[in-house]
């Protein structure tokens, strides 16, 4: 054997026992941070979505991410012109049944029902006429005098004074009673549906002014001024900053460690600080198929768990996404 296939076996061992060293090493890392004393999870908070009940345009932008905002701040203004347009014609709608509804329970006025009563003077007045003369035409029938068609005219024109006063008392009465109480309330009711009508258009364009609910913090913003934005579009969102936890996912072996309101130490690396937190839920992490095992050699599978813990009082700096270090 010459020395170049001595050099190569050499070379060959070599290379072999560094691919062997490597596996170990790899294999030791491995192993510990499987077994590494703490499970790594993070910061999360609360968010709610600010929205719109109305479309409309984005006029003007209050607020900037990031900043701090309290209850009943102004976020955004949305333009919406055919709102207003709507409320308009409300009004106007409004205001005609205003009149309408103050016509009724009013009844009519003074000199209409001075009329009125004028003419049922005047029909009284003409039925006395009828009468008399009905009455004389009548005696000169029973005396033979005039005929009996003559009698049936007269007795005609006294029966037609006679509904005449009648449809004239009655269009007095009616002018001076004024409008049936169910005409009254009908138009009281159309009134009340015009208002509701105004009050409900109102009640949109207050939403077009968008104001904090809760205090918290700007964390994102979507749409820019001058975009069109539809009923119900996000425009952004405002993190509950109050409202924070921190969630790991733990393998269900080591659950065992982490029962519903134990409290545990956690290390913040952001911070450099420890924490202590509670357990305060505890939940699988759902799969979308249906789960079945997938060992057949005497082993089986581990699900995951989501745990969430909120720290034990405020702490200073602490923002969402910051690294959490759960001890076991």
């Amino acid at each position: 054997m010459d020395k170049t296939q001595k050099n190569n076996i050499v070379l060959s061992l070599v290379a072999l026992v560094c691919v062997i060293v490597i596996v170990c090493v790899i294999g030791i890392f491995t192993f510990r941070n499987e077994s590494s004393d703490f499970i790594q999870g993070q910061a999360e908070v609360s968010e709610y979505r600010v929205s719109s009940k109305v479309p409309g345009r984005i006029l003007e932008i209050r607020v900037k991410e990031g900043q701090k905002v309290n209850v009943g701040d102004t976020l955004a203004i949305l333009e919406a012109p055919d709102i207003m347009a709507k409320l308009a014609q409300a009004e106007a709608v409004t205001a005609a049944a205003t009149a309408q509804n103050a016509k009724a329970q009013k009844g009519a006025r003074e000199e209409e029902i001075q009329g009125a009563y004028e003419i049922w003077q005047k029909a009284k007045a003409g039925l006395e006429i009828y009468e008399k003369s009905y009455t004389r035409v009548e005696n000169l029938f029973q005396q033979g005098v005039v005929s009996e068609q003559k009698r049936d005219e007269a007795k005609a024109q006294y029966d037609a004074a006679v509904a005449t006063e009648k449809a004239a008392f009655s269009q007095y009465s009616m002018a001076k009673n004024g409008a049936e109480k169910e005409i009254k309330a009908m138009a009281t009711a159309q009134m009340h549906q015009a208002e509701g009508v105004v009050a409900e258009v109102n009640s949109y364009i207050d939403e077009t002014v968008l104001l904090a609910s809760i205090a918290g913090e700007v964390s994102e913003i979507f749409p820019m001024v001058g975009e069109l934005v539809g009923t119900g579009a996000p425009i952004m969102n405002v993190a509950v900053m109050d409202d924070m936890w921190t969630t790991f996912n733990v393998r269900e072996d080591l659950l065992k460690d982490l029962p519903m309101g134990a409290v545990s130490k956690a290390y913040v690396p952001a911070l450099d600080k420890e924490i202590e937190v509670r357990i305060n839920y505890i939940k699988d992490l759902g799969s979308y198929a249906a789960w079945k095992a997938t060992k057949t050699n005497g082993q089986y599978d581990l699900k995951t768990f989501e745990v969430r813990a909120v720290t034990l009082g405020p702490v200073e700096g602490l923002r969402p996404g910051m690294s959490v270090l759960l001890t076991k």
